[in-house]
Parts: C-alpha cells; sequence; structure tokens
C-alpha cells in the first residue's frame, strides 16, 4: 500500500495492492501505522449510476473517513471547511474504483460527496467517531462558491441533500 500526499494538507489517497487468483481477489485498504487514527464505525451504501450523495459533514463529533469503492465507479470530492485552512472553500476530486484499488483518506473538517458512476456503485467508508444526527450538515453539491465540476446537471438526490445549505449559511452557524 502506498501513501499519496494531494495539494491539500491531511488529505490523502491510498494506492492498495491488489491480488487476484482463480478464486476472486483480495486487497489491503488501511493501515492504522500511516495516519495514528483508530477506525471506530463503517458504513457500507448501494448506489446507481447518477446517484449524488453529500456533501456532508459533522460539526460535533467530527469524524476522519476512509472512502473505499468495492464494486463499481465513483467521483469522489473532498471540499476544505476546516477553520484558518489556507486551503478553506478548496476542493478534491478522484475517481475511485474496484478497478483501481485506490482508497481516499478524508480528515476532520472536510465535507465529502460521491457520485455514482456505474449502473451499480458499492462504497464502504470507515470513520474515526460515530455518526452524530444531530450535528450532520448537508452542503449544496452545486454550491456556486465551491465550483466542483462534477460532470452531471440532475443527479439523483436523497431528500435531505435537496435542502443542503449553501456554504455561506454554513458559515453564519458556526
Amino acid at each position: 500500500m502506498k501513501k499519496i500526499k494531494t495539494k491539500i494538507k491531511g488529505l490523502f489517497i491510498l494506492q492498495g495492492k491488489k491480488f487476484t487468483d482463480k478464486r476472486g481477489w483480495l486487497k489491503e485498504t488501511f493501515k492504522e501505522n500511516y495516519f495514528n487514527k483508530k477506525m471506530l464505525f463503517s458504513i457500507t451504501s448501494k448506489s446507481k449510476k447518477n446517484v449524488l450523495r453529500g456533501l456532508h459533514l459533522q460539526t460535533k463529533k467530527s469524524q476522519d473517513k476512509l472512502i473505499t469503492c468495492l464494486k463499481g465507479k465513483i467521483l469522489d470530492v473532498a471540499v476544505d471547511l476546516r477553520k484558518n485552512s489556507q486551503t478553506f472553500g478548496k476542493y478534491h476530486k478522484i475517481i475511485i474504483s474496484e478497478k483501481n484499488s485506490k482508497s481516499f483518506f478524508i480528515p476532520k473538517g472536510f465535507a465529502h460527496g460521491f457520485l455514482g458512476l456505474d449502473k451499480e456503485n458499492i462504497v464502504t467508508y470507515s470513520c474515526s467517531n460515530y455518526r452524530d444526527k444531530n450535528s450532520e450538515v448537508s452542503i449544496r453539491w452545486n454550491d456556486k462558491k465551491l465550483k466542483i465540476k462534477w460532470g452531471i446537471n440532475k443527479p439523483i438526490l436523497s431528500k435531505k441533500d435537496k435542502k443542503a445549505i449553501f456554504v455561506s449559511e454554513y458559515l453564519k452557524r458556526r
């Protein structure tokens, strides 16, 4: 496994090794000694093509996240919303797929979202803290201030994400 830095401090890509034989495949997705982080909670989601989940973050009990695509292909996006960060409001996006064996480590203070690119996309999130629905925030996927190029105009959204707030509103609440 290889740890690759991005242009945003604390945000990493993990390039895992995939071992394939006639039975199937096996790949590493996380090594605690790379980050000195404990992952306490895992979630797995299944999404159709054009489903956009996010942009999500927790204001209290924030979470480091490790995102891995087990099946399919996703466009994964992390937006830096850390106070006093030199890259506040900047984002990094990456294609994560079953085939490329990449994972995305997203530290606390980032909003996270992804877009399903294949017919069926299975994604696992490992998190350093438990979900706290009382501090969850959804930021609009198409907030003009963020300028994220998703490559889609009308994604499939949850009710929660349809009611997401703009970054400017998020900043007023902090």
